[in-house]
């Protein structure tokens, strides 16, 4: 059900149809309609719904009838390529009643990337230059299908490729000017993301609250957790973007003032890693990192960011207790009388690596990844983290989850959000964990 204060109702509908086998069996992850619903709501459109369907003639048929009557525009992506089970095209052709001719342009622009990669250019492939009459050829520089677009009364189709990259250089240079010419009067949807780290969900939207007073007329606020922390998405609509984005000043500033020192950037693809680089860079501090059960991903995380070079000295997976003994410093009295699970040896482990690579900050992870390996005492998804930030140790005990690999990157997004509060000089810890301390 949509949200009469959210939506309006003189709103046009979109209708998005993935067809292939492969995404229903999940050999392929379906991106293209995440990303078409994007597309589509930042103009404007109410995504109605979507489908995901197999390589099925009457089920492709069917689908694409029923979109057609019931939706303004519909987005079909998959099942155009050259192979036996690529029927797409040809279904299209019969809904419309229309016959196949070749498109000299796009059977030349084949035989152009066949010559250059040095390829036979088979006849099933110069069958990709066949186009319904009835359609408006969209020319895909960026592969062999094109894409077509469709008129039937007032419903617009669009058939594009299933393949990301060229489905996307289509809905951006042929699709999307298509549908702000045919449908001019849309509103226009301004969409924000704040990310977060360091608290949960449900915590982060009691101290938000419903917003009630600013959730309406168009105005939509909602919460996208994941492993690295929750987003928070603020929406506007207005009929262009400067109205929208005069609505979103009023959510935004309650965001801000609620949700305090969470929210650690603005960019739906920001990364808590480069949040902190900047702090780093901008205090010239250094950072090194001891790895027990992270195994690397720390490192990594603050590594992917471009220029870490003048921050980060290195790092340490310390795996094996001899390599803690041994590289780090760790005291085998404390490794055999509290374990290497425990905050004795985070501390000293985060010490140590500060130490041996003369670092301003020495971080270390400790824990038991899981899905097996616990105890009664230490139980799977215990971790401890350990910290040397300019003199002061201190270490911050967890208790994920059973599954390794969430374990690891919610380790590593506690320590560098637990870094960033620090640096900045904001209260309180990650998650609201206590510190410990030597």
């Amino acid at each position: 059900m949509f949200n009469k204060a959210l939506f309006s109702w003189d709103m046009k509908k979109a209708h998005i149809i993935s067809i292939g086998n492969e995404l229903l069996i999940g050999d392929t992850v379906n991106t293209n309609a995440a990303k078409i619903g994007i597309f589509l709501t930042e103009i404007g459109f109410i995504v109605e719904r979507g489908f995901t369907i197999p390589d099925d003639p009457l089920l492709i048929r069917h689908q694409i009838e029923e979109s057609l009557t019931k939706a303004d525009l519909t987005i079909v992506t998959g099942g155009l390529g050259p192979t036996h089970d690529d029927v797409t095209k040809k279904i299209v052709a019969e809904i419309f009643n229309s016959r196949l001719r070749e498109n000299l342009e796009v059977l030349t622009h084949i035989r152009e990337i066949f010559k250059k990669r040095g390829y036979i250019l088979s006849e099933s492939n110069k069958e990709q230059a066949l186009v319904p009459e009835a359609c408006d050829v969209l020319f895909n520089k960026m592969g062999t299908a094109p894409g077509m677009w469709f008129k039937r009364n007032v419903h617009y189709l669009a058939v594009l490729p299933g393949v990301p990259y060229e489905m996307e250089y289509l809905m951006e240079n042929e699709v999307i000017p298509r549908i702000k010419k045919t449908f001019p009067s849309q509103d226009v949807w301004v969409t924000e993301y704040y990310k977060t780290a360091g608290i949960p969900e449900s915590t982060l939207s009691d101290r938000i609250g419903l917003l009630d007073e600013y959730v309406n007329n168009g105005i939509g606020i909602a919460f996208l957790p994941g492993p690295s922390g929750v987003t928070i998405r603020i929406s506007a609509n207005g009929k262009n973007r400067k109205v929208a984005g005069e609505k979103l000043k009023l959510i935004r500033k309650q965001l801000h003032e609620r949700a305090g020192g969470c929210i650690y950037g603005k960019g739906k693809n920001l990364k808590l890693a480069e949040v902190v680089g900047k702090i780093l860079e901008k205090k010239k501090l250094t950072i090194a990192v001891a790895e027990s059960c992270t195994g690397g991903f720390l490192g990594n995380e603050i590594t992917n960011i471009p220029g870490s070079s003048s921050y980060m000295k290195g790092g340490v997976i310390s795996y094996s207790n001899d390599v803690k003994a041994d590289l780090l410093g760790v005291s085998e009295d404390v490794l055999m009388s509290f374990g290497a699970v425990s905050k004795q040896v985070a501390f000293q482990m985060a010490e140590g690596v500060s130490r041996i690579l003369n670092s301003d900050i020495g971080v270390s992870t400790t824990g038991i990844a899981g899905p097996g390996g616990g105890t009664k005492d230490k139980p799977v998804g215990l971790v401890w983290m350990g910290f040397s930030i300019q003199g002061t140790t201190f270490a911050l005990q967890a208790i994920l989850s059973n599954n390794r690999l969430i374990n690891k990157e919610r380790t590593a997004m506690v320590v560098l959000e637990c870094i960033r509060r620090r640096l900045l000089g904001l209260d309180g810890y990650p998650y609201e964990l206590k510190p410990y301390h030597p």
